[in-house]
């Protein structure tokens, strides 16, 4: 296995072990609007910032999220990038799919004028 592939393999892992969470999904969903402090998102949440604090870390060593300082607060978005191994690994699978699936549609002859 080339290097390159196992980067992106342990990527995916990465991501897919921050996206288990419920909380992380629900902190990516917050901040993928734009940046958002610490404090907001734990309160909208209804979670402590200490446990927020810990679901950014993953999310941020995920690559899922980023990070910046604006004064004392820490503000938050997501990483589009980082989420991009995740799509590339679904997108692998829809070429098949939408093939089969326009074979169905082909053979069952859907679409077709009854002229």
């Amino acid at each position: 296995m080339s290097a390159e592939v196992l980067m992106e393999a342990l990527s995916l892992d990465h991501a897919f072990h921050a996206l288990s969470d419920g909380n992380r999904r629900a902190i990516l969903a917050l901040v993928r609007t734009g940046h958002r402090p610490v404090g907001e998102i734990a309160s909208e949440l209804g979670l402590s910032q200490q446990i927020v604090s810990h679901h950014l870390k993953v999310l941020r060593e995920a690559g899922l999220v980023s990070g910046t300082r604006s004064g004392t607060r820490h503000l938050y978005a997501v990483r589009v990038e980082g989420l991009a191994v995740g799509k590339a690994f679904f997108d692998d699978f829809w070429p098949e799919r939408l093939t089969r699936l326009k074979n169905a549609i082909e053979g069952a002859g859907v679409g077709e004028d009854d002229g």
